[in-house]
């Protein structure tokens, strides 16, 4: 396996950890994904992460009007933070090291977020996992990647999703829905594709961050797409 490149940033669902369940941690599953990212280690690519926390909260949307939505926010935040700490675990066990940066205050299982901080550990080898979103309610953890992507001059977002790549429509509702291998972050603004969420697509698009969009049902879809093989769909 020889990187094309030399770092990158893996964006997970909370949702995919879940697997079949749909709730929780499927451990068997995040071991194939932690597998994956070994192989990505073992070729000398340096590994950080996002992962989503919707298998336990999803904000906004769970709390919908019954609460603040900045708590609601919050809420999921630190399922985020959960998550991060069952990837720790399971990377571990697979013999890579790993830590947890967090955007705020989580001292008994994360470090505070600091940039020279992540390369330090990217550099030498480490896996690091960026907890807590941005930090801040109202914004996603799509948004979350993107910051954390351009902080550490990431050379590519991998945003691994349920469908294998960006579609004209959605494939599972119309059969004539056609799969693009690439497209501009202009093109999928217009088309309103839904790779990420508008404020983190278009802050890739000015800040010119290639997007890989892929299927993560098949975890070795992971070391794939960081090897550069043309797999899911490229915006650039």
């Amino acid at each position: 396996m020889n990187g094309k490149y030399g770092r990158i940033l893996l964006k997970m669902s909370g949702e995919a950890l879940a697997g079949e369940k749909g709730r929780g941690i499927d451990f068997d599953f995040t071991a194939l994904v932690c597998r994956a990212v070994k192989k990505c280690v073992d070729a000398g690519i340096q590994v950080s992460v996002v992962v989503g926390g919707g298998n336990y909260w999803r904000g906004g949307k769970d709390g919908g009007d019954r609460m603040v939505r900045a708590r609601a926010d919050y809420m999921g935040m630190l399922a985020t933070a959960m998550n991060s700490v069952a990837l720790v675990d399971a990377l571990e066990k697979e013999g890579v090291e790993a830590v947890i940066q967090s955007s705020f205050g989580l001292e008994r299982v994360a470090e505070p977020f600091n940039r020279d901080a992540a390369l330090r550990h990217l550099r030498a080898g480490r896996v690091v996992i960026f907890a807590c979103g941005s930090g801040e309610p109202f914004f996603t953890t799509d948004t979350a990647a993107v910051l954390r992507a351009l902080d550490i001059e990431a050379d590519v977002l991998l945003l691994g999703k349920n469908v294998d790549g960006l579609y004209s429509a959605d494939p599972k509702l119309d059969p004539g829905a056609v799969k693009f291998d690439r497209i501009a972050y202009a093109e999928v603004l217009r088309r309103d594709l839904k790779a990420m969420d508008a404020a983190a697509t278009q802050l890739a698009m000015e800040n010119k961050l290639p997007l890989c969009v892929f299927g993560l049902k098949d975890p070795e879809n992971i070391a794939r797409a960081a090897a550069g093989e043309a797999i899911g769909t490229i915006v650039e």
